[in-house]
């Protein structure tokens, strides 16, 4: 049997901007660092919490070589969707060459033929392993799960934050590695037997997700809050992290 890559929580990292909007890479790395040295086993940049869709494909590269050179000990993970299967396969290509040691990809956003999208996704990737990501209606169309099976993925990032969803992938069996990406199935995910989280709410309590995983309630209850209590801020997560970090609030979405 395939080992994942990595198991337990990893962050959905923030993408950082200066007061002008540009991408501050180096701002984005000491963040997604000091993470790391929090515990957290992974890193996914260029994805939905990055801001992904407002990133140009040179700013993607700029930002998968800084978190690799600044996060030495753990896998990164690598956004990489497109409309149709070449923007896709350029960009897995692209962030490969930058150091990602693994690609997470959406459906294109109106449909197609499944199937083929990846096939072109996994040629482009190599050796390199690629995630699907289930996210309609904010990163492309959706993965079924009766399809997993043929697409030959080595994992899936599903955070639609259905529990019976989740619970129905991880009884496929086989090598797939489920991740959640949401953050209030944590302990849940962990005690189904997936094989991590890949959640934004590790941008502001990175311990208290590793203990969720671990599926200590308290943790749980705090993870929760915590997004609960960001989201409703003017400025969201970025906001959040000002007050508690100092970094910049600025975002190109919202």
């Amino acid at each position: 049997m395939t080992e994942p890559l990595w198991t337990g929580p990893a962050v959905a990292l923030v993408t950082l901007f200066d007061a002008d909007a540009a991408v501050d890479a180096k701002g984005t790395a000491e963040h997604a660092a000091r993470l790391v040295d929090a515990g957290i086993r992974a890193v996914l940049v260029n994805g939905s919490t990055g801001e992904a869709a407002t990133v140009s494909d040179a700013e993607r590269v700029e930002l998968v070589a800084a978190v690799r050179a600044a996060c030495p000990g753990v896998p990164v993970i690598a956004g990489a969707s497109g409309e149709w299967w070449q923007p896709a396969a350029a960009r897995v290509t692209a962030a490969i060459d930058a150091g990602a040691d693994a690609v997470l990809v959406a459906p294109p956003r109106l449909g197609g033929a499944l199937g083929s999208y990846f096939a072109h996704v996994v040629e482009a990737a190599g050796a390199v392993p690629v995630l699907a990501y289930h996210y309609p209606g904010v990163a492309g169309g959706p993965v079924p799960v009766e399809a997993l099976g043929d697409l030959g993925l080595a994992g899936i990032k599903d955070s639609s934050g259905d529990p019976a969803r989740l619970g129905h992938e991880l009884g496929l069996g086989g090598d797939l590695a489920v991740y959640s990406g949401a953050s209030a199935l944590l302990g849940y995910a962990s005690w189904l037997g997936a094989a991590g989280g890949i959640v934004a709410a590790a941008n502001l309590v990175p311990q208290q997700c590793l203990a969720a995983w671990e599926r200590d309630a308290a943790a749980q209850h705090v993870v929760l809050r915590t997004e609960r209590e960001a989201k409703a801020l003017p400025g969201g997560l970025k906001e959040a992290m000002a007050r508690q970090y100092g970094t910049s609030p600025v975002r190109r979405l919202g």
